[in-house]
């Protein structure tokens, strides 16, 4: 049985859009584009700027600063947009996952994660 797939929504629309800006700067010039220099450095280096940004987010949830919460997030989430990118995923890639998600309680889709690995493990 296949995921359903959630119809395009202005959201979706504004994560493909900046998807598309993320590949177009892929391959610029580093001394010129954030992105570039990230991507010239490696996955890695993207890596890294998730670990900092997630723990601006904790610390800007922490302080209960809503506006600070909102713009680190929305650092989180452009990281990890490079990062979907690095390994040749989209934002449409994680919209699925959370639309097959969508009805589960949280405790029967971890369990089903759980079942399925062991069963790719052999155990």
């Amino acid at each position: 049985m296949s995921a359903p797939i959630a119809p395009p929504d202005a959201s979706a629309d504004t994560l493909a859009r900046l998807a598309a800006v993320i590949e177009s700067r892929r391959g610029g010039d580093p001394d010129k584009s954030y992105v570039a220099r990230l991507f010239a450095k490696g996955p890695d280096a993207i890596l890294k700027k998730i670990g900092e940004e997630a723990t601006e987010t904790v610390m800007a949830a922490k302080d209960g600063d809503r506006t600070r919460i909102v713009a680190e997030m929305a650092d989180l989430w452009f990281h990890t947009m490079l990062a979907l990118a690095a390994f040749g995923l989209k934002p449409q890639d994680v919209l699925d996952e959370l639309a097959r998600r969508e009805g589960l309680s949280g405790l029967e889709e971890f369990a089903l994660r759980k079942a399925e690995q062991r069963g790719q493990d052999g155990v």
